[in-house]
């Protein structure tokens, strides 16, 4: 069963159009990958789901569609965003930054169980609950980001380019994790920019160039195309 259904979605700027009749779908504890150059319009792609933007087209989830519903209540019925740039409160300790994550949940003990589960996933947050998360690394801050948004329980996680400026021994880290979540019953949407990472990572692929989607199919079988080896994945 589908989680996710984006069906014939566009997006404009003023006039011009970067995302154009995209159509893909995320069945339950999956992870589905949407790889491609910058501009394509990866990032569009997600702040549409979530509705920061408004699109044509249609979105389903869990078989219900999302026109009707903002940004809280689409986070209330379970999708997540972890923004490229994080968005962090910097000045805030990482404890308090994960608390915020958990904000619509009313049943303290609930909210308690998360935080443990987040910490037993990422033992340096445990460590650096009391620090400031703009005094954190690169890695930890993603760390943070991930976490603050297992807060909220999200059924559908959308990560947009968790790698991004990382480095390579992070990378690893972060995608273990990403793996894990999927083990955990979490469906994901990534985009990423490290197509080789995101594809032995994910079940299922999408090629998103200049707002259009230009091919699709399973992960394993993507990651041995040739065409995709020479474009983004740095030959053979």
């Amino acid at each position: 069963m589908s989680i996710l259904s984006v069906q014939g979605v566009s997006v404009s700027y003023d006039k011009v159009e970067a995302v154009r009749d995209v159509s893909l779908s995320i069945e339950e504890g999956r992870i589905v990958t949407v790889i491609g150059p910058n501009g394509a319009g990866k990032t569009t792609l997600m702040l549409a789901i979530i509705g920061l933007l408004r699109s044509k087209g249609t979105i389903y989830y869990r078989g219900e569609s999302l026109s009707r519903f903002d940004v809280e209540d689409r986070v209330g019925r379970g999708l997540c965003l972890v923004p490229e740039r994080r968005e962090l409160f910097h000045d805030m300790s990482v404890f308090d930054n994960l608390l915020l994550g958990g904000y619509g949940l009313r049943d303290r003990s609930r909210l308690k169980s998360n935080m443990e589960k987040v910490f037993d996933r990422f033992p340096r947050l445990r460590e650096r609950r009391k620090q400031l998360a703009g005094t954190l690394s690169g890695g930890e801050r993603q760390m943070l980001a991930l976490g603050r948004a297992l807060m909220s329980d999200p059924k559908l996680l959308l990560l947009d380019e968790p790698s991004l400026g990382l480095a390579p021994l992070i990378v690893r880290e972060i995608f273990k994790v990403i793996g894990s979540l999927r083990e955990a019953g979490v469906s994901i949407l990534l985009v990423e920019q490290n197509a080789r990472a995101a594809l032995e990572t994910a079940d299922y692929g999408y090629v998103l160039e200049t707002g259009e989607i230009v091919q699709s199919g399973p992960a394993a079988d993507l990651i041995r195309d040739d065409k995709l080896i020479e474009t983004y994945l740095g030959g053979r």
